[in-house]
């Protein structure tokens, strides 16, 4: 399968190389296009181009979609998508999975990244086929062809041809105890991709990263992107050490309080999608009450703007924990 090289699509972008960490995953450039969404978006079954979009853009608000769905430029003589996928950054191959009946992602590749010295993980699914000897330790660069589009999936509603796509997603990943953690939630249910299963992923919008990038060109910094997330709420963790505070040390806060003695525990704020984007070291006289997760508090904006992940719920006239908001809790400082 030929490699697409990254140096002939970067003017159809309007961008430098040097400027951008990221690439969009297809020839499709409709984003960055006045008016180019519906060319470039494709939305749920009989909904709007926004359902396809990153957020809690479906089910009224209470569905949230975790990645960008891409329209295909390209068919063959059977009407099937033919797109070459591309590699959004230079990175190496965490995982393939190539039976479409394992995930409701089909055909899905995931990759590993280094930007700015966080480690990001790219998503790409409904994918036709993986390019062959494609493997997770293989190395691949920004632009290069690692699969073509497809429609896979598992769904009971299949992807028709008019909606062939690509599911695009940018994450960081929350623990490599998921497994563990899987199955006491899930003790009847089998998860077919370890690590790699999608709820082990957290996403943040690449819509918002691309434009981010145009704009900003090399003033663009993914670590200030994420610091900035809009805050859902704040939670009190009972824990001095998690894998999440060892693999995104960049997101932990200075606090003068506990930086002269133990840690015993954090702090974390976390956006509506479960990012948690800040965590402030606290000493153990700076903890509250008794519990090993304390809500502190929470944006009721943002929650009525995005109530999709239900993290917390409303209790008399305040707020608490949701079941879904304990569990993501659980996975990330297991």
């Amino acid at each position: 399968m030929k490699k697409i090289l990254l140096a002939a699509l970067i003017p159809l972008l309007g961008l430098t190389l040097h400027a951008q960490p990221f690439y969009l995953p297809t020839a499709n450039h409709a984003l960055f296009e006045p008016g180019g969404e519906e060319r470039f978006f494709v939305g749920a079954t009989g909904k709007p181009w926004t359902t396809g979009g990153f957020g809690c853009v479906r089910s009224g608000g209470w569905q949230i979609h975790e990645g960008l769905d891409i329209k295909c430029l390209d068919r063959d003589r059977h009407n099937e998508p033919a797109d070459p996928v591309l590699a959004a950054a230079d990175g190496v191959v965490a995982y393939v999975n190539k039976n479409p009946a394992l995930s409701n992602y089909g055909r899905y590749i995931v990759l590993r990244h280094i930007v700015d010295g966080i480690e990001v993980y790219s998503l790409y699914a409904h994918l036709s086929e993986p390019r062959a000897g494609l493997r997770p330790g293989l190395a691949v660069h920004r632009g290069e062809q690692i699969a073509v589009m497809g429609r896979t999936s598992n769904t009971h509603e299949r992807i028709s041809k008019e909606r062939a796509h690509v599911h695009f997603e940018l994450n960081l990943f929350y623990s490599e105890h998921f497994d563990s953690w899987f199955k006491r939630r899930n003790p009847t249910e089998r998860n077919d991709h370890g690590l790699w299963n999608g709820q082990n992923l957290v996403g943040f919008d690449p819509r918002l990263v691309l434009l981010a990038e145009r704009d900003q060109g090399a003033r663009f910094k993914l670590l200030d992107f994420l610091q900035h997330r809009p805050e859902l709420c704040r939670v009190q963790v009972r824990k001095a050490d998690f894998p999440w505070v060892r693999r995104y040390p960049m997101l932990v806060k200075h606090n003068a309080a506990s930086a002269s003695g133990r840690v015993a525990g954090y702090e974390v704020a976390l956006d509506f999608n479960g990012l948690p984007f800040e965590l402030v070291p606290l000493a153990a006289s700076e903890l509250k009450g008794r519990g090993q997760y304390e809500l502190l508090s929470v944006n009721d904006a943002e929650e009525t703007k995005n109530p999709g992940r239900r993290l917390v719920k409303r209790h008399g006239s305040g707020w608490e924990l949701a079941p879904a908001g304990m569990s993501l809790l659980e996975l990330l400082t297991d």
